[in-house]
């Protein structure tokens, strides 16, 4: 693939129309395939559709805006851009209802004043303490808010093959990029690292198959021994640890 753009550049300076069609028909499959595993924290009036033709979308402007010449491949640029589309297309619809909002943004205090006070990753009972929840209703909540929690790691990841690569190698042009911008970038991927690895057991190993090894939450399930339902709330907990890092290190900068 990255060839036959690197040879439709050079001999047209652009890229013909069949050699788009080709491309969007033979990665239609990568975008069902995201938009099924972004599909599965949406609430159920979501238009799957809508979100696979604004894939769509994203697959085009990667066509456009991609660079044989930088060491990334084409499919790794395309899953990136596909992803940033559709995500962006969530923020605009607004989905979230600003009492779910709250309720996320309460969550995230609780975990963050817990931890401070502590000086360690907080227990689910601890922080249900602290907000005055029995653990049952501690687990509501947190069904409640786990259509909020699209954060998105794949930008840190490093794998193998075509998995291989983060959020520097996708950028449409390092030479123009802002210096401060790079830095602060940088620092997030540290501080998103750094929370994994110190995060619970359960929730690095739900991070680990669900962001790196992209296994579903029934998939996870199975290999952990509990419940579908259950890997979602450790899930949750686990962006609401991250969510809260990121916030105190934007805070602080």
């Amino acid at each position: 693939m990255e060839t036959l753009l690197r040879e439709a550049k050079e001999r047209h300076h652009e890229i013909p129309a069949p050699l788009k069609e080709q491309i969007v028909l033979e990665h239609t499959p990568l975008i069902r395939y995201i938009v099924n595993r972004i599909a599965v924290r949406l609430p159920a009036h979501i238009d799957l559709d809508d979100l696979h033709n604004t894939g769509v979308i994203g697959l085009m402007d990667a066509i456009e805006k991609y660079d044989p010449e930088k060491n990334c491949k084409f499919k790794t640029y395309a899953e990136f851009r596909i992803k940033g589309a559709i995500l962006d297309q969530l923020r605009s619809l607004d989905w979230v209802p600003r009492s779910v909002r709250q309720k996320s943004r309460k969550l995230e205090k609780a975990y963050g004043e817990v931890e401070q006070r502590l000086g360690r990753q907080a227990t689910e009972d601890e922080v249900a303490d602290s907000l005055g929840l029995q653990i049952d209703k501690f687990h509501e909540l947190l069904n409640q808010v786990r259509g909020i929690s699209l954060v998105n790691l794949e930008e840190i990841r490093n794998g193998e093959g075509d998995r291989s690569g983060g959020y520097a190698d996708v950028i449409e042009d390092v030479h123009s990029e802002n210096p401060l911008a790079s830095l602060k970038l940088s620092e997030t991927k540290h501080v998103i690292s750094d929370t994994i690895a110190t995060l619970p057991e359960k929730e690095r190993l739900v991070v680990s198959f669900y962001y790196y090894e992209d296994l579903n939450m029934k998939e996870i399930g199975s290999i952990l021994g509990i419940t579908e339902s259950r890997v979602c709330q450790i899930h949750t907990k686990a962006m609401l640890r991250l969510r809260g890092k990121l916030k105190g290190n934007v805070d602080r900068g």
